[in-house]
């Protein structure tokens, strides 16, 4: 009878809530206004012939490797930053290596590499969810093939420094450390150009978050150029559509509503974190889209009240060491508002906070 790999029935799975997102959705991350109109003038251009043709992706990789500041064959463009860690694992793991990832982080890490066959070592992060500098460097041995860090974490909004991620790739030769840097608008510091010097580091990026394309999946993986033609064997010459291969250079062109779009949630990410601070509710500051905040048993009555306020917001409950824990994405300054009112309406009818507080 067909069966499939050991590894891959004992895989842990990954089930985003996607049924019912009505509302202000405030749960997964995303760009909250949308792509910038210029993509969407571009998809009503679309013609039958470009949709005939398998997508030519090449020409567009030198248009974001200017865009990077790096060399267009040191980009792979990817089906979203999922497929970069996929073709990483692919690339460089045998079954019985070791993968290091710190947790709580983004589950398709382990997912994608367990599913080689590899062993995946998870690192429990420091105090507060800080970066486990010296916990991960301790794990690393002869059978270390690969060490994933998401900076910003995610769903910490926690970030390691430049400083200890470059310890963490000379910790080693014999492993990739694949930073994956999907919320780099928001936090603004990036190990690209770090593989001139160290080969083993990878830098990935995703068009999901600021640019608003998270609909047409596409990402880029960044590397040194030996091994990312290593990368590209196992690359599917077609794995990025025309859509968005056609979409993505009019996104890059305009900086300027890329950039109002990250000073909104910037913004929003203080006065959300002022409000809580205020609050006495706990929550972790963040270099990301989104913060975390620990609500304990009130947690699930706490996204029910956001939701019948028509703001969705993520239960991280399940994410290692976050019991009781919520994310929440900014966005808009407008959005920003409306949250903080629903905010303090839910937290009080709940009985998270007292009536005094609020004001």
């Amino acid at each position: 009878m067909l069966s499939p790999r050991d590894a891959v029935l004992h895989l842990p799975t990954y089930h985003p809530p996607l049924g019912g997102r009505t509302g202000l959705r405030l749960d997964f991350n995303e760009n909250t206004v949308g792509c910038s109109p210029r993509v969407l003038e571009r998809l009503r251009r679309i013609t039958f012939e470009e949709l005939a043709r398998y997508p030519e992706r090449e020409p567009i990789e030198g248009i974001v490797a200017t865009h990077l500041g790096v060399d267009s064959g040191e980009v792979l463009l990817t089906n979203g930053v999922d497929e970069a860690i996929h073709l990483i694992c692919e690339a460089y793991l045998e079954p019985g290596d070791e993968v290091c990832i710190a947790v709580p982080t983004f589950s398709m890490y382990e997912i994608f590499a367990a599913a080689t066959g590899a062993r995946v070592v998870s690192v429990p992060a420091a105090e507060n969810f800080a970066f486990p500098t010296e916990g991960l460097r301790r794990q690393i041995n002869s059978s270390t093939r690969l060490i994933v860090v998401a900076n910003p974490n995610n769903p910490t909004g926690a970030a390691a420094s430049l400083e200890d991620l470059v310890l963490i790739a000379e910790s080693t030769s014999n492993a990739a450390l694949l930073v994956d840097e999907a919320y780099f608008e928001f936090h603004g510091e990036t190990l690209l150009h770090e593989w001139r010097t160290r080969p083993n580091v990878f830098v990935a990026r995703t068009f999901s978050k600021a640019y608003g394309l998270a609909g047409l999946r596409v990402g880029v993986l960044c590397g040194n150029r030996e091994q990312m033609n290593a990368i590209r064997r196992v690359a599917s010459p077609y794995n990025v559509n025309s859509v968005a291969l056609a979409c993505l250079p009019e996104a890059l062109a305009d900086g300027a509503y890329v950039q109002q779009y990250v000073e909104d949630v910037r913004a929003g990410r203080q006065q959300l974190q002022a409000a809580l601070e205020s609050l006495a509710i706990p929550y972790w500051p963040s270099s990301a889209n989104f913060v975390l905040m620990r609500l304990g048993e009130l947690n699930s009555a706490f996204i029910r009240g956001m939701r019948d306020r028509g703001i969705l917001v993520r239960d991280r409950s399940r994410d290692y060491g976050c019991q009781g824990c919520v994310r929440i994405t900014l966005g808009s300054k407008e959005q920003t508002q409306k949250l903080l009112t629903a905010l303090h309406e839910t937290l009080h009818e709940i009985g998270a906070i007292k009536q005094e507080a609020r004001s």
